[in-house]
């Protein structure tokens, strides 16, 4: 018979196979389909059916005409995938997989050898695999631009798995960690935490980003551990003075609290513009901007006696600052960062009602009266009020812990050598 008789005979068994199919003849579509394979046993086509009618009856079989399929045409996807059905059936998971990644490795965005790529790991127990590959999932589905609604079903799906999955994984790295928590000592295991945290994506780290001056290679604590400033309790324990002297002053019938943020005229819209000029974040300055504040302090001598006593940041014309701060009901401070990280913060509460956070970077923490904290606020931060009632709290500027003696004083000569040519940049704490 001659190659183009051949191929004749094999276009006419294929017309004939096709109508079988479509009467629901299986048992002729078959025979054609093998009638094919006698005449040339290398046809793709013919390979892949007679293998999906042996599917599920005999999954040797079909993985055998899958394999010849796919060695005869291995650009198509639906043989790797028809392969890796019958390896499924096989309980071969390893040739599974294997066929499952050839299929992907012709379109990464293949929907459904990433969903079997996903069950296949989460039935091998590799929960991290697992979690990754519905994470393809749930990314294919999302960039379809005109998705079909039933695929929001698979979505959802693939979301839920990978919250489980993720889950499990943060509890068995958790179990595994415990013992070690347990022994070190307080604030030691913060930064491994950071770490796993925001490898199995319970966090984010967050980098400084001053919009002034950068001091550069400082460690990027959120929150500096108590230890670097062993004044904290000398500050904590004039909380109640403190307090005393913030109360009188809100007593007053002319309070001289005033607005926080005041941009000049023109400046254009920005996150602070629904604060500007705004008494919902109001300030009274002890210090600013390295000037003592004589009357302030006078008024309030207690305070201004502990802030005499502690080590806070001197910079000429620059630093230190330190001012009460009242937070309304309702306010809310948007994520910002601060003008540099030469300083660190210090917040000692006050007036702390229901329902008022702060979050610096990937960690929120509630204000404690009497419970001083200290961060580099050139890490993205915000605070709230949701209560009812004012939020109050005395905020000081003090050197970063990790500058040297001869660091700040080098800062200091910096500053004076520049005198006002480098602005303020506009000083935002809170």
């Amino acid at each position: 018979m001659t190659n183009s008789t051949a191929e004749r005979s094999v276009d006419m068994l294929l017309r004939d196979a096709d109508r079988a199919q479509r009467a629901g003849d299986r048992a002729s579509a078959t025979a054609a389909f093998e009638a094919i394979l006698s005449r040339k046993p290398d046809h793709p086509v013919a390979l892949n059916a007679v293998g999906m009618a042996a599917l599920g009856r005999d999954d040797r079989r079909a993985a055998t005409y899958f394999t010849r399929a796919a060695a005869a045409d291995p650009t198509a996807a639906p043989l790797w995938m028809n392969l890796a059905s019958a390896h499924r059936g096989l309980g071969d998971a390893d040739a599974e997989r294997a066929a499952l990644e050839r299929a992907l490795a012709l379109d990464q965005r293949n929907l459904m050898a990433n969903v079997r790529i996903a069950e296949l790991f989460e039935r091998t127990a590799d929960m991290s695999a697992a979690a990754f590959r519905w994470g393809g999932v749930a990314t294919v589905i999302q960039a379809m631009p005109d998705r079909p609604p039933a695929l929001d079903q698979l979505l959802a799906r693939a979301t839920d798995r990978i919250a489980v999955l993720s889950q499990a994984l943060s509890d068995d790295v958790d179990t595994a960690m415990q013992p070690l928590r347990t022994a070190a000592a307080a604030g030691q295991q913060a930064r491994f935490d950071a770490c796993i945290d925001a490898m199995l994506g319970r966090r984010r780290i967050y980098a400084p980003a001053p919009h002034g001056l950068h001091f550069p290679f400082l460690p990027a604590d959120e929150f500096f551990a108590r230890d670097h400033f062993d004044w904290l309790a000398q500050l904590e324990a004039a909380t109640p003075a403190i307090l005393a002297e913030l109360q009188t002053l809100l007593a007053d019938t002319a309070p001289d609290f005033t607005p926080y943020v005041t941009m000049m005229p023109g400046t254009p819209p920005n996150l602070w513009s629904a604060l500007d000029h705004s008494a919902d974040w109001s300030v009274q300055y002890l210090w600013r901007y390295g000037v003592r504040n004589d009357q302030l302090c006078a008024r309030c001598p207690q305070t201004a006696a502990v802030l005499d006593s502690l080590p806070l940041a001197d910079i000429p014309g620059r630093a230190p600052t330190a001012f009460f701060s009242i937070l309304k009901p309702g306010t809310h401070l948007p994520p910002h960062t601060g003008v540099s990280n030469i300083r660190s913060i210090v917040h000692l509460p006050l007036i702390v009602p229901d329902r008022c956070a702060f979050r610096v970077g990937g960690e929120t923490r509630e204000w404690r009266v009497g419970e001083a904290f200290v961060f580099d606020d050139t890490i993205e931060h915000e605070a709230w009020n949701n209560s009812d009632s004012i939020r109050a709290v005395l905020i000081i500027d003090v050197w970063n812990p990790y500058l040297s003696e001869v660091e700040r004083t080098m800062l200091r000569h910096l500053f004076g050598a520049l005198g006002t040519r480098l602005g303020d940049n506009g000083q935002i704490v809170d």
